[in-house]
């Protein structure tokens, strides 16, 4: 009774993440539209290392293993760093509803990944899949218009699909980490790490510091901060160290179905009928990938 309570727990865990996650493209295109990107990102890491400081003294009880050290900053440089990095600018070309499709292709990425990385079997099912998600993922970069929102929609989309890559090599340690260290713990030393990442990046010409004040782009960095790279990340973790990687990341195909959802309701964000096919081509792609028998 108690094992499936857990498992309840942490499915739980996982669609709030999800559900968070969504969100979190509305808000980075909302505070990205007033703010440098690069400031966006270094606040929410700033604010989420601010408020993980308090827990520094619990941090010292766990010390880290001999050589785990390396693999926490390979994580951390995966994602939030260089994920960050790629989505960020992804956001200034593309609308956030086909970024968060564009996400659809992370549990496929993760399986082809898990196949010649850690030698898992890949049934021919999924890698039908796979191919349909990618050719879907290209189709809807190659149908999208140009907007205001999404100046150039195919770079845009390809740079969501970099990010995605780094996700890849963010969940594989992290799935390896659980083990030894906490939820609070992983979750904090991505914060740290992203901070101190980005700090340096604020003194580049290319970063353009705020020069006003923008109430709803602030909310939405403090937003990003605390119920996101605190909330959401913090909530997923917990959920990678109670249940199996594979089915961890099957949660993130529900991300392309609650951002077009934001998209739509908070940005007036519209699919063309080439798009919905090209969409529902992805997420066809990614149920059929959804073979047991393969892992």
């Amino acid at each position: 009774m108690s094992f499936l309570k857990s498992q309840s727990i942490a499915v739980v865990a996982l669609i709030t993440a999800v559900l968070l996650w969504s969100s979190s493209f509305i808000a980075l295109k909302i505070s990205m539209a007033v703010y440098d990107p690069t400031f966006v990102i270094f606040g929410r890491m700033m604010l989420a290392s601010l408020c993980f400081l308090f827990f520094i003294p619990n941090f010292r009880k766990q010390p880290i293993r001999k050589g785990d050290f390396r693999w926490l900053v390979f994580m951390a440089f995966c994602e939030p760093c260089m994920y960050f990095v790629f989505e960020s600018q992804a956001l200034t070309m593309t609308s956030a509803s086909q970024a968060g499709m564009i996400c659809a292709t992370l549990p496929l990425l993760m399986a082809v990944s898990a196949r010649f990385i850690l030698n898992e079997e890949l049934s021919r099912r999924t890698l039908i899949g796979f191919i349909l998600a990618v050719c879907g993922g290209v189709w809807l970069s190659i149908s999208s218009e140009s907007s205001e929102s999404a100046p150039n929609p195919i770079l845009g989309n390809f740079f969501e699909f970099l990010a995605m890559c780094c996700a890849v090599g963010y969940m594989t340690v992290l799935k390896k980490m659980t083990a030894h260290y906490s939820t609070l713990f992983l979750t904090a030393f991505q914060a740290f790490m992203g901070a101190i990442f980005y700090l340096p990046l604020l003194a580049l010409p290319s970063t353009n510091m705020p020069t006003v004040f923008d109430p709803l782009a602030a909310g939405s960095i403090i937003y990003l901060g605390i119920c996101i790279t605190i909330g959401a990340y913090g909530l997923y973790n917990f959920g990678m160290s109670k249940l199996p990687a594979n089915q961890t990341t099957a949660y993130v195909n529900l991300i392309p179905v609650f951002t077009l959802i934001f998209g739509w309701l908070i940005l007036d964000e519209t699919f063309t009928t080439m798009q919905f096919i090209a969409a529902a081509l992805v997420m066809g792609g990614v149920i059929l990938s959804q073979d047991k028998k393969s892992g």
